[in-house]
């Protein structure tokens, strides 16, 4: 049951980061998100 929250939660989580970050970046509409923030947020996930 523990496992099944956890991946809930941390799904949760990974959204309210994506949905976050295309905040700041909407600001600047002209303005992309960088490809090597994103490569870095790969590899933070790979991690976990």
């Amino acid at each position: 049951m523990n496992t099944r929250r956890e991946e809930y939660r941390r799904a949760a989580l990974e959204k309210q980061i994506d949905e976050n970050l295309r905040r700041v970046y909407e600001q600047d509409a002209t303005q992309q998100i960088p490809d090597r923030f994103l490569q870095l947020l790969d590899k933070l996930r790979e991690q976990e």
